[in-house]
């Protein structure tokens, strides 16, 4: 089963970063008094703490970059060397990591420019290696600017590397000058050196030498297979660039220079032969296009195989996106759409077999590389794209060509479509196993259960909601083939110690053990899953501190007494936004609905969209309130579907079960009084409490 997004740990749920879910821990405890009360009289001026300069990702590295090893920071830097290679300005890229462990990056690009900012008066070196959200390519919305498509979006990223770095040297070489500058644990420790330089003029470019700090990373030693995979991308992506790798401390060496593009790469990378030939095609917008801006677009090769693992390579700008997002979703429905219309054409659809897009989709091995001229991705780590349109801008490109190509390449259309009938076939077969007696089910099922359509549990999905006016939302915006809604009735109880039939004495608990048809279990017990109705069982509630509180104690209830279906991946947590910002048309982009799951989302994106030009009054901030506020098309676009929607899978992270049933006995046990207590003096301050 693809995962909608990283997993979630339950643990994280209890200490997540926005305070809501510890809020409503502190609710479920009873000791509010003693959150306001304890140490009040240490709570003064002096408590509150503005973190400057880089202090903020020394702090709370997680949320700037992934720690399991530095290859991320480094990214950051080859990133950088790879736009401007991207804007036509550099054909070399070269990196080497010494015997002393340290990463060198070098570019043959423009140079960062090395003189005083007009505005900050100090060296834009020590600007961009110091300070968070300053670089050169914010000016990008109406296609201007030094970088027209590039995957930096907040100027973040290599003031990030710096920030955890032990020390980083960097070297410009520009107008004919040679400018070095070097820090130390994120300071100016080597101050700005500019010198004749000994290169031609002509020879312009910038090296970047980092020391990686171990402390903040679990391991210092960077995975070398990622690397070298993350260069080769690179060569790929960027036809006639030369990308050189050392590493002294393995002695591996490698050059990648490719000329045969996508289609190249691919057909190195798949395992077992392919159905039929490759489609490889590329689309973008020019002066024409009404919807986007004139160069986005995306080339893609698509290559079918009937057996073995698959390779899935997708890039926005030249970010590696591992997690995908939506321009995957926009090549799966052109793909998917392009076969329906292929099909209907020359009379193929069978007959008792619906063709689904995963059927479509299950087989395909592609690379897909997508330009964007305002991607938005989730995260500083960019490992998803959550850009909306880029469903439209893919898709849009992809079905045309596809559909042509097919008619074109009759005979490799059939084939394809036999392979595609057959995969639905399986399916089905596969869903008939857990085919389900209507007839005797519908009688017990809970009467505020809209049920789906379908039987096929791989596919089904049941959203618990809460309240009965999000629940009517929720109903009209769903897809009602596979999606299934169960409003609650207000919150449900704490169940972490209660047992056995007590548990149905409550009427909401009872209701949903009826609707998954998974009765109560032990995690040491064999329960019968056979009467599973769903594969998914997504926890839908307000973006607010009594939405947490409602999602904690589901989150309790499935722990607690439907472990299994935590173990096997079934319980998922949806995301929907707190807020809506309506951007005017501006330029070629459109009006555009801007949805942020919280407010440091949403500044985020008010400063973006103001770096675009956007004045205050040009912008309207819609806040909602509960899901109830929301139209069914916007819950739907949101939450409820699988292209655009934020939906976390829940599951054991780096806490352990063991570490994680402590802390909820802690939490949510009745005589826990001081465990609580020391819990929140800990994790108190990250709470937002309204009382």
């Amino acid at each position: 089963m693809k995962l909608d997004q990283p997993r979630l740990s339950l643990y994280s749920v209890l200490v997540r970063s926005d305070g809501s879910s510890v809020s409503a821990f502190l609710r479920i405890s009873g000791c509010i008094l003693f959150v306001k009360m304890a140490k009040k009289e240490e709570y003064g001026v002096e408590a509150i703490r503005v973190l400057k300069g880089l202090e903020p990702v020394k702090q709370r590295p997680g949320m700037y970059t992934l720690t399991d090893n530095p290859l991320h920071i480094i990214q950051e830097v080859i990133d950088n060397a790879s736009d401007e290679v991207l804007a036509g300005y550099g054909k070399r890229i070269s990196v080497e990591v010494a015997a002393d462990g340290s990463v060198t990056v070098e570019d043959d690009g423009r140079g960062i420019p090395t003189g005083m900012h007009p505005e900050e008066h100090a060296p834009v070196l020590e600007i961009v290696f110091t300070r968070l959200h300053a670089g050169g390519k914010f000016a990008k919305a109406d296609g201007s600017g030094p970088y027209t498509f590039a995957g930096g979006l907040h100027g973040v990223g290599v003031s990030v590397t710096n920030a955890l770095s032990k020390h980083l040297v960097v070297t410009v070489w520009r107008d004919g000058q040679e400018a070095t500058m070097g820090f130390r644990d994120g300071f100016v420790s080597e101050p700005l050196e500019i010198k004749k330089s000994a290169r031609p003029k002509s020879r312009t470019g910038t090296r970047v030498t980092v020391w990686p700090d171990p402390k903040y990373f679990d391991s210092p030693v960077i995975p070398e297979p990622a690397l070298i995979r993350l260069l080769r991308s690179k060569a790929v992506l960027l036809p006639g660039c030369e990308v050189d790798y050392v590493n002294k401390m393995t002695g591996t060496e490698a050059h990648w220079k490719y000329s045969g593009g996508l289609k190249e790469y691919l057909l190195s990378e798949i395992k077992g032969e392919s159905l039929i030939e490759p489609f490889e095609a590329s689309g973008f917008a020019d002066e024409d296009s009404e919807n986007f801006s004139p160069g986005e677009g995306a080339s893609w090769v698509v290559v079918w195989t009937a057996e073995g693992p698959l390779t899935r390579e997708s890039y926005v700008n030249l970010i590696p996106t591992p997690q995908g997002g939506t321009h995957e979703a926009g090549l799966k429905d052109g793909l998917f759409q392009a076969v329906r219309a292929f099909m209907d054409a020359h009379g193929l659809q069978p007959k008792g077999v619906k063709i689904l897009a995963e059927d479509v989709f299950s087989r395909v091995n592609f690379v897909l590389s997508t330009k964007s001229l305002d991607p938005q991705f989730q995260g500083q780590t960019k490992e998803k794209l959550t850009s909306r349109d880029a469903v439209k801008l893919v898709g849009g490109f992809v079905r045309p060509q596809f559909e042509f190509w097919l008619n074109d390449h009759a005979d490799e259309g059939k084939k394809l479509v036999e392979h595609i009938i057959s995969q639905a076939q399986a399916r089905q077969r596969q869903a008939a196993k857990y085919e389900r007696r209507r007839a005797s089910t519908v009688a017990v099922l809970p009467g505020k259960l809209t049920d789906c359509e379908s039987s096929d549990i791989t596919r089904n999905e049941l959203f618990i909601v809460e309240g009965d006016s999000a629940g009517g939302s929720a109903k009209q915006g769903r897809d009602k083939e596979f999606q299934a809604v169960l409003p609650l009735r207000g919150k449900i109880l704490n169940t972490w110690e209660v047992e056995g039939g007590e548990l149905f004495r409550s009427d909401t608990i009872h209701d949903i053990a009826l609707a998954i048809g998974v009765d109560p279990h032990h995690r040491d017990g064999e329960p019968d899953l056979k009467g599973l109705r769903y594969g998914k069982i997504c926890i839908l509630s307000d973006a607010d501190v009594d939405g947490s509180h409602i999602q904690v104690l589901l989150l309790t209830l499935f722990l607690k007494h439907f472990p299994k279906l935590i173990e096997l991946g079934h319980v998922y947590v949806a995301m929907p936004p707190l807020f809506r910002v309506d951007a005017p048309k501006k330029g070629r982009k459109p009006d555009r609905k801007i949805y942020c799951l919280d407010e440091r989302e949403l500044s985020r994106t008010l400063e973006s969209l103001k770096k675009e030009g956007f004045t205050e009054e040009q912008l309207s901030i819609s806040r909602f309130k509960g899901l109830g506020e929301m139209k069914a098309e916007q819950l739907a676009e949101t939450t409820l579907a699988p292209d655009t929607r934020k939906l976390l899978p829940v599951a054991f992270g780096s806490i352990s079960e063991a570490d994680t049933r402590t802390v909820m006995q802690t939490l949510m046990g009745e005589r826990q009084v001081t465990g609580r207590r020391l819990w929140m003096e800990a994790y108190g301050d990250r709470a937002e409490l309204d009382v």
